[in-house]
């Protein structure tokens, strides 16, 4: 699908959207616990569907109505069950080492470039904890075995998602288990809304200074309702669209003591609009392709450092971004783990490509309320995978968008 976008102001309020990020997590937990959860849940993506979807396979009950989900937990693993993670590097994550702890043997398929995305060093922990993983195909894996409890180490700085995963699964397994990380923890944010969606559920997975203990055999209890909160991450293209069309937005039900490590949004998005040039992507990586606009049009010139991760998420995030910013008539240089912007009054307008990724298409829209000319871009429905009704709430807010097929 291709989206026209003329230059326009947006102005006026908008509810953030559900957490994904939580939304795994309850998710998760819920179909783990000793008894049904329900969960509100607002708004829903295609990430959210696939760790439902895989949840089911996985022997959960999930049915999703009237703006949330019931779930009544796994009872029994069924036979050879196929996982289909879609798009979704979460689903993916956390669920390869719950369904090792389940002993299930099972499909995963994957779909995108998410074949592509590295499972290292994660898949050979698991290996070396009685896991059998297999790639059948270049889109699936083939697990079987179970794993066995005991020491577990990972690169701290690699995936956040590694180690979320296995705080997920070490509590299913019947001893105790330790997962030991080496080197500076990237994304922290994110493994402690892990900790405390585990905590909800009544399982206990203390950090020390190098890593985690992970009680066995623990049960996870359900508190009988939990709620999605708001969503940091994609509130941040309206929080950047806020700085470019001059205080005229507002997002509503956000948090601002959620554990999400995207809320820096609100303090990074003030300092680059300043001239505050330097930017530490390190625990906010996904934030790079929207701040990289706002960038383009502030003062000054702005490193994003850091970010080297975003070579490996749906896109090479660094590369599409600076091919973005380039293409409507930004300056910028792209390095190795990095960006380097020098900010314009104005961008040009012209043509860019999503690269199937989200966070790309919702920066090529904040992109072009910055511009003179419009901005035509291809793969628009790229938004499916965190924010369906982007282009919907983006026109609500005064966005001038014409979307038409491509062939």
């Amino acid at each position: 699908m291709k989206a026209i976008i003329q230059p326009s102001r947006l102005a006026g309020t908008i509810p953030a959207i559900a957490s994904k990020s939580q939304a795994h997590r309850l998710l998760i937990c819920a179909a783990l616990a000793d008894r049904p959860t329900a969960i509100a849940c607002p708004t829903l993506s295609a990430d959210i569907i696939a760790t439902a979807d895989c949840l089911r396979a996985l022997g959960a009950d999930i049915v999703y109505e009237n703006g949330g989900f019931s779930v009544a937990p796994i009872n029994a693993v069924p036979e050879r069950p196929a996982l289909d993670c879609g798009e979704s590097g979460s689903t993916l994550r956390f669920l390869l080492p719950v369904v090792c702890a389940l002993g299930a043997e099972a499909t995963i398929k994957m779909h995108g470039r998410l074949p592509e995305r590295p499972l290292s060093p994660l898949w050979e922990e698991l290996e070396r904890h009685g896991a059998k993983l297999s790639r059948p195909a270049p889109d699936e894996i083939a697990v079987a075995g179970r794993l066995t409890p005991g020491d577990y180490t990972l690169a701290a700085n690699v995936s956040s998602q590694f180690i979320s995963g296995l705080l997920f699964a070490l509590p299913l397994l019947d001893g105790p288990s330790r997962i030991a990380l080496t080197g500076h923890l990237e994304s922290a944010a994110y493994v402690t809304m892990t900790v405390r969606a585990l905590g909800l559920f009544g399982v206990e997975c203390p950090m020390g200074d190098n890593g985690f203990t992970v009680p066995g055999g623990s049960r996870y209890v359900s508190p009988g309702q939990a709620a999605v909160e708001g969503d940091w991450s994609n509130a941040a293209f309206w929080v950047v669209a806020d700085h470019i069309c001059g205080g005229t937005l507002r997002v509503t039900g956000l948090d601002p003591d959620s554990p999400q490590g995207d809320k820096a949004v609100t303090a990074l998005a003030a300092r680059i609009s300043a001239g505050d040039n330097l930017v530490d992507c390190a625990d906010v990586p996904d934030l790079v392709p929207v701040l990289s606009v706002l960038a383009a049009v502030s003062p000054g010139v702005t490193r994003f450092q850091n970010a080297g991760r975003l070579r490996i998420k749906e896109s090479d995030r660094l590369a599409v971004t600076a091919k973005l910013i380039s293409a409507l008539g930004g300056d910028v240089q792209e390095l190795a783990d990095g960006l380097i912007i020098t900010g314009k009054p104005r961008l040009a307008g012209g043509e860019a490509d999503s690269a199937n990724d989200h966070r790309i298409a919702m920066s090529a829209a904040v992109a072009a309320l910055a511009c003179e000319g419009p901005v035509t871009l291809h793969g628009a429905e790229a938004v499916n995978k965190s924010y369906p009704a982007f282009w919907e709430d983006f026109a609500r807010l005064g966005g001038r968008i014409t979307l038409e097929d491509e062939p």
